[in-house]
């Protein structure tokens, strides 16, 4: 994987983690759905990397 994907994949799910759980201490459901979409978009990032690097060697 290379770098610069790693770390957008982090760093998506990283601030989907901080939207998500301050959206639910302040009780906003919508917003708290928002993260968890951006949490969800960095994880499959992820995967999706993991899964070419298995299919190079």
């Amino acid at each position: 994987m290379s770098a610069g994907e790693k770390a957008k994949a982090k760093g998506e799910q990283i601030a989907g983690k901080a939207v998500r759980k301050g959206a639910h201490a302040t009780g906003d459901d919508t917003t708290a759905a928002k993260g968890g979409a951006l949490e969800a978009r960095g994880h499959a990032r992820e995967k999706k990397e993991k899964g070419k690097d298995a299919f190079k060697r």
